[in-house]
């Protein structure tokens, strides 16, 4: 059957049979996917004082398309700008620069999944910082 003749409902049964977990850890799975999509598509992405905000809405609007997320939200350290306004006055984002919130709903469960840089790990980490059962 093709997937343009199967109901969202039947998608979502289809979909939950391949896990062999709780729905908890399904949720939880699924916001360690969404943190490595934001990590891993867009460090490296060349940003400046004036895209920076435009960078910031575009992923986590990416972010957002994806199954099960509820809101995501994504902020890059304006700090490390170089003062300059020329057409070299631009740098690569990198994981320390960003700070991001993504939260989950997936059935009964909401997973708060965080990324900032550590400063005592000196390490972006991604962890789990709220599992509410609704």
């Amino acid at each position: 059957m093709s997937s343009e003749h199967v109901s969202k409902e039947d998608r979502e049964a289809i979909a939950a049979s391949r896990f062999s977990c709780t729905e908890r850890e399904r949720a939880v799975f699924e916001s360690g996917i969404k943190m490595a999509t934001i990590y891993h598509q867009f460090v490296g992405t060349p940003v400046n004082k004036k895209s920076v905000a435009g960078l910031e809405k575009a992923i986590s609007q990416a972010i957002e398309v994806q199954p099960y997320v509820y809101s995501a939200k994504v902020k890059i350290d304006r700090s490390v700008f170089p003062a300059g306004k020329d057409r070299y006055s631009y740098i690569s984002l990198t994981g320390d620069m960003m700070d991001a919130v993504v939260k989950i709903r997936l059935d009964s469960y909401e997973v708060t999944a965080e990324m900032r840089y550590d400063y005592e790990l000196k390490y972006p980490l991604m962890y789990i910082s709220s599992i509410e059962e609704l």
